[in-house]
């Protein structure tokens, strides 16, 4: 008899669909799954490994002898901060799909804001035809904060299509003919640097409001934002401040501190501010679920757990 795999899925309907459609048929061979409310008491007690995302850590809590869950995000601030240190071990969804869909989000919204379409949608607003001059793309510099797998793959990209590139990262990475620095002596100088920067970094202790009235005055005057991170690593104030001001140009959030942005939050009316819905690196359903058929298949045969989320430094 295959093993049962609970699944823990907060999903819109039509995403969740995508994931009842693509997971089982990835686990087919080897396991079954089910939601965790039509789990019997036994099974519960049997789980020893869940597929998630977005769950509330409670639920997860409910399955006692789980020794690991499979997320289907990236992002697992919520598990780590919620769940007992000596609870499951959690692992984060590693898709090389999401890296690649996040470079070319990174390019689009870069060329976005290197492009100055932000202003000509301000003049077209005001019908005003005005033609500004143009840079060449190894005239801008693009700082990226984290060179993890999906800041690793966006640099390179940014690199081949042309723009000078630097990266920051807490500990000391190199990559071909691409200037890096990492502590706290390179985030300045990253910032430095920066005419476009981009957010790729996980949300941790440190990284919360990293991004606040300090290091926004350390960019150069002018230069623009992007965060495609997590919102808390922004001082939404300070932001706002920055753009208000003049000091900054304009911001590209795809996400914020709580979603979806509330109606009455000023960042939906700045003008200095470009609101996406969080859509920038979704994670692909069909590429996903093969990669949890393999961790789990893997688990199932040999007891393998993959890599698993340090829970000191939250990532």
């Amino acid at each position: 008899m295959k093993p049962v795999v609970p699944m823990i899925i907060r999903a819109q309907e039509d995403e969740l669909e995508l994931w009842y459609r693509h997971l089982p048929a990835a686990l087919e061979e080897i396991a079954t799954l089910k939601p965790l409310d039509e789990l019997s008491d036994a099974e519960r007690t049997a789980a020893e490994v869940a597929i998630v995302a977005n769950p509330d850590p409670k639920d997860v809590a409910s399955l006692p002898n789980l020794k690991w869950v499979q997320s289907l995000w990236a992002g697992v601030e919520r598990l780590v901060s919620e769940l007992p240190e000596d609870g499951p071990r959690i692992v984060r969804m590693t898709d090389p799909q999401m890296a690649e869909t996040m470079s070319e989000a990174v390019l689009a919204w870069t060329l976005y804001l290197h492009r100055n379409m932000p202003r000509y949608t301000r003049q077209q607003r005001d019908r005003v035809w005005l033609e500004h001059p143009l840079k060449l793309p190894e005239e801008r510099t693009v700082g990226i904060l984290g060179l993890g797998k999906l800041g690793s793959q966006a640099l390179a990209r940014l690199r081949d299509h042309g723009f000078t590139v630097c990266g920051w990262s807490r500990t000391e990475k190199n990559f071909v003919g691409v200037e890096t620095h990492h502590g706290a002596e390179g985030l300045k100088t990253v910032l430095s640097k920066s005419d476009i920067l981009v957010l790729l970094m996980p949300l941790t202790p440190e990284t919360r409001g990293m991004i606040g009235a300090e290091a926004l005055s350390q960019l150069p005057n002018g230069a623009s934002l992007i965060n495609f991170a997590r919102g808390p690593i922004i001082d939404d104030e300070a932001l706002l401040a920055a753009l208000d001001s003049g000091r900054l140009d304009h911001a590209v959030l795809d996400v914020f501190v709580t979603e979806p942005l509330p109606q009455d939050h000023p960042y939906w009316s700045h003008p200095g501010v470009t609101v996406l819905p969080h859509i920038t690196a979704p994670t692909i359903p069909a590429t996903a679920s093969r990669i949890v058929g393999q961790n789990i298949g893997a688990f199932l045969e040999t007891g393998t757990i993959p890599d698993s989320v340090d829970r000191k430094r939250g990532y």
